[in-house]
This record gives C-alpha cells, structure tokens and sequence, in this order.
C-alpha cells in the first residue's frame, strides 16, 4: 500500500475545480475525480494530508454505488485504463480516481440523521427540534431518534452550510424532486445503516448529494464515508456523551482542545493525530466491505 499522501494534483487535461478534498478533471463527455488526501474540519482544509484517506473514500463509494443497485449513481468506473497522457500519473491515481457521468448537482445536502449529534444537538438544546422536526423533551446527546429524519442544508463552496425545512428544501429543488431526493436519502441511509449493523458500526448520521442527468436523478459524489458520514462503534456506544467515532470527529474533538478561532488558516495536526485518523478510516473501510483496502 503506497504511503505517499496527495494533497494536489495537476494533470495535462482541464481541471474543473479543487474542493476540500476532490479534484475535478474534464475528460470529455465524463469527468475525472480524485480523491485527495486532504482533510478539512469546521469548512478549513487543515495542512497536514491524511494517508490512505482518498483511496477509502474513493474505494468505499465504489462499493456501496455497486451495493445500492435501486438507485441509479454517477460512477462509470473506479478501476480502469488511464488514457496515455496520463500514465505517468499512474501512482497518483491509483484507488484514488473514479470516472462519473456528468450531472448537474442539486444545489441541497440531503442529510439523514438517526442519531442526535453535531448541529442537531446543538439545535435541539435550542428549540426541542431539528429543522422543522419536533422530537420527544430528554434526549440526550447521541440519542437514538424515533426515525430517521431527512433535514436538509444549503451547499456552501465557502463557509458554513445553513440547516433548511422542507419548505425551503421544496421551494429550491421544487416539490417533485425534493420528495424524489427526500425517500432516496432515507432508503439509502436505512441499507446503508443496516449493513453496517452487521459490521459492528453505527451510522449516525450522513449526507448525500444528488445531480440530474436526462431529467433522472442520479446520486453523485460520495456515498457513506468517514468523511460524509458519522461512524461510531458499536461496542462502545453511550449517550450523553460524544462517541468515539471511525470518522474526522476525532479531529474536530481534538481542534476543540485548541484556542483556534476555525477561521483559515488552520492549525497543524499532531503526528499522532494524523496516525490515529488514518488508522480509524483504514478500519471503518475493513470493516464495511470485509477487505483490506487494495493496494
């Protein structure tokens, strides 16, 4: 397993745009992502790569796009030929790229929750709700929602993403797609919860993203990660507390420790948080698909 992280990458061919953690290319009539070894917490890309962090994310979206086979996504491939402008990039990009039709992405997050955690505790100890959800008085964090809740949020390419009602989500998406999205999200997150049941690992809560291709709605960019997703084991689970988690809250936990305003630039991590973020991503990927991530 190679051990040199990516933190950017330019190739011969355009790219589209540098997110937190993908780099987009245009291969035509398909679009080339890779993911990176970047890591950001509190919407800052944080200086310090993750190893093996964009090959899990790469590779465990593959496997669930291939799992989830009622719902139409934008993967062509996650293993193929590279065009021959781009051998030389080979190392680079190996389990860390996938080839995915091109779509145009809802301007909304849909985010399930099954569990109170992150802004939906905050909210909750609030108002008693979360986007527009009345829940039962005494939860405490990391509770167990009755069901899970499809709560929406804006997309930000910079700062934060805003928490939206239904209202507003079927007033942006128009109501036809917002419940298209809305039952899609909520029947991905129970099979995705229930697989990871078996493996010992509680989905708390994740967000999904959706883009339309030929008036169909496909689901897009990743699916069920540490990076989209909060995983916490099992074994080990409580309320009323913050769960150890197979996820990036490991470093959002240790960032809290810090007087840093979470306005850029970021501090740097610890050699020993790096180590232990990576290590918790390779065991989530083990975990969920039953193999080591390949090499």
């Amino acid at each position: 397993m190679e051990n040199t992280p990516l933190t950017s990458l330019d190739l011969p061919i355009p790219k589209l745009r540098s997110g937190k953690v993908r780099e987009v290319f245009d291969l035509g009539e398909t679009l080339l992502f890779v993911a990176t070894d970047r890591i950001s917490a509190f919407d800052c890309i944080l200086p310090n790569p993750v190893p093996h962090k964009g090959a899990v994310l790469n590779q465990l979206s593959a496997f669930w796009f291939q799992r989830f086979t009622f719902v139409p996504n934008h993967m062509i491939a996650a293993q193929f030929n590279l065009p021959r402008e781009l051998e030389q990039f080979r190392e680079q990009l190996a389990r860390r790229s996938m080839i995915v039709r091109k779509t145009e992405p809802l301007p909304v997050e849909c985010v399930v929750r099954g569990y109170l955690a992150g802004s939906g505790w905050k909210e909750y100890c609030e108002t008693g709700s979360v986007c527009g959800h009345m829940l039962p008085a005494g939860l405490e964090l990391a509770s167990k929602l009755p069901e899970a809740l499809f709560t929406p949020s804006t997309k930000s390419e910079s700062g934060h993403d805003q928490n939206i009602d239904w209202a507003e989500c079927c007033r942006i998406l128009g109501e036809e797609i917002a419940l298209q999205a809305r039952d899609l999200s909520l029947r991905i997150y129970s099979a995705g919860r229930d697989h990871a049941a078996r493996c010992g690992i509680i989905v708390a809560d994740t967000k999904f993203e959706f883009g339309m291709l030929d008036r169909q709605l496909l689901l897009i960019d990743e699916c069920l990660t540490p990076d989209s997703s909060r995983f916490w084991p099992a074994d080990s689970y409580a309320t009323g507390q913050s769960p150890t988690s197979f996820d990036k809250q490991f470093v959002r936990d240790y960032l809290e420790t810090l007087s840093w305003d979470k306005t850029p630039p970021a501090p740097a991590l610890p050699a020993g948080v790096i180590e232990k973020t990576s290590a918790k991503y390779l065991e989530a990927f083990q975990r969920l698909t039953g193999s080591a991530l390949p090499s």
